[in-house]
């Protein structure tokens, strides 16, 4: 197949949108209506629904206040990459913004760490879809269901951006209708005006009924955060999406601006409904999981099966996004002489094809540790990329507090989306992430996985200053 490799032209920005599609070579092939369902499901990952119940478990009623906190940091900081994105979309995102405000090692650094973080969860995702299929079709062992769907969905990303987009809209869409019938019949059931349920409708009593509404104490609630703050992972995705749209400002400044409504709903509404539907400590929540048990004791026949269909849609769309994500980032960092030049070309469809199954190689290596060696090698994978999440938010408002002065000296027609309060509110942030850092090395488990991705990140900015070395001495100029 015949490739190409397009560059900005003299003037435009790189990741600008040109007459074809982004200034960077791919195309301009997601709709407004694939951009918003992205926006919408990509706050909505399968740790969601998995997850939930031992985050219940953990701090009680008081796990909603986690949820809150979380969500109101993941605001403030998509509100930050908002305003970088609208103002210069590009395919790199974050890391092409980092490169430019913080400096090379910077751009470098995290964005080969969100790519490791995202080819991990191609392997951890691609287990969990293949787990669910093999229980429903058990002729089919569980490696081979693994490598249909990786299969299935890296032929869906190679063949255009628009194929992706269609898939991620349909897969986004039936998470978000889960959701919201799951809220509205949830509710009904909690005031007891839901016809033919088994729920008593004993209103908001369960919220204070087992042990107040801390029955672990106030401490849980910081618990809660390391078991919750994960799920959150891949609200960013919309703004690397934003470069291949037709109209990229329009794009990030909706998503932006719904994310607040979209976290209060489906994270805030959907554990809400749980926890009055079911007193906290009920020991279903743990073991069925709280969808589950919640859509159990409102009667809803099938509920087990019902919930693997959802959490299945979840898994592939984080799938679907996961390998598009982690292949423009590639993308990018070759853009900028940060990885092979190979990953920097599109074919004629405007698709970076080398970026995509290189991403899918590793992906495909990691599901074999997963099977070969899971608590071993892959165990180490999974600890070494765990908290590179908030390494990126970490990223993400310094160097939004570099990229506001060089916006407004550049181009500040283009600052349409501006972070509240600035800069007091990034410096909160920066705290605030800190302060989950920190005390994540007070928890057995949350202690290995900073100790060893801060170990993997430290062996990757080492990297990126001996580029840096090298290139000076060699006299090389920086790839735009």
């Amino acid at each position: 197949m015949t490739s190409q490799t397009t560059m900005a032209e003299p003037g435009q920005q790189p990741g600008e949108p040109g007459e074809q599609g982004s200034g960077d070579g791919l195309q301009a092939g997601l709709k407004n209506r694939h951009l918003s369902m992205i926006a919408i499901g990509g706050v909505i990952g399968a740790g969601l629904f998995v997850g939930s119940g031992a985050g219940i478990a953990a701090a009680g009623p008081a796990i909603l206040v986690s949820y809150a906190l979380v969500g109101m940091m993941v605001v403030l900081v998509m509100r930050m990459l908002g305003e970088m994105a609208a103002a210069r979309p590009t395919s790199g995102s974050f890391s092409a913004y980092a490169d430019q405000a913080l400096g090379r090692w910077a751009g470098f650094s995290i964005g080969w760490l969100y790519w490791f973080f995202w080819v991990v969860v191609l392997a951890v995702e691609a287990t969990a879809g293949a787990t669910i299929l093999e229980g429903w079709v058990p002729a089919v062992p569980q490696w081979a269901w693994a490598l249909i769907v990786m299969v299935v969905l890296t032929a869906t990303n190679l063949v255009s951006v628009g194929s992706y987009g269609e898939f991620e809209f349909w897969f986004a869409g039936i998470k978000v209708v889960a959701i919201g019938a799951f809220v509205v019949v949830g509710l009904l059931a909690v005031f007891g005006v839901l016809p033919g349920s088994d729920n008593p409708g004993a209103g908001f009593a369960h919220l204070t009924d087992a042990g107040g509404f801390f029955p672990e104490g106030p401490g849980a609630i910081l618990t809660g955060i390391l078991m919750v703050v994960f799920s959150f992972m891949g609200s960013e995705i919309v703004t690397l999406a934003a470069g291949e749209s037709s109209n990229p400002q329009r794009a990030v400044s909706k998503a932006t601006n719904s994310v607040i409504w979209r976290i209060a709903v489906f994270y805030l509404g959907s554990i809400f409904v749980v926890l009055t539907l079911l007193p906290w400590n009920d020991a279903s929540i743990v073991k069925d999981g709280s969808y589950v048990a919640a859509l159990n004791s409102i009667g809803i026949p099938h509920a087990g099966q019902v919930m693997n269909v959802i959490v299945l849609t979840a898994v592939l769309s984080c799938l679907n996004s996961g390998l598009y994500t982690a292949s423009r980032m590639a993308f990018s960092l070759g853009r900028r002489g940060d990885a092979p030049q190979a990953f920097a070309r599109v074919n004629k469809r405007g698709v970076p094809q080398a970026a995509i199954l290189s991403s899918v190689v590793f992906g495909f290596v990691a599901v074999f540790f997963n099977y070969q060696w899971p608590d071993t090698v892959f165990q180490f994978l999974l600890n070494s990329s765990g908290a590179v999440a908030l390494f990126v938010w970490l990223v993400i408002c310094f160097t939004q507090l570099r990229m506001r002065g060089i916006i407004l000296r550049e181009q500040p027609e283009k600052l349409v989306v501006r972070m509240w309060l600035f800069p007091y509110l990034t410096w909160a942030t920066i705290a605030m992430i800190s302060f989950v850092l920190v005390y994540m090395l007070t928890d057995d488990a949350g202690r290995e996985q900073v100790l060893l991705s801060l170990l993997v990140a430290a062996l990757v900015v080492a990297v990126s200053l001996v580029r840096e070395a090298r290139g000076r001495k060699a006299g090389a100029t920086p790839v735009e």
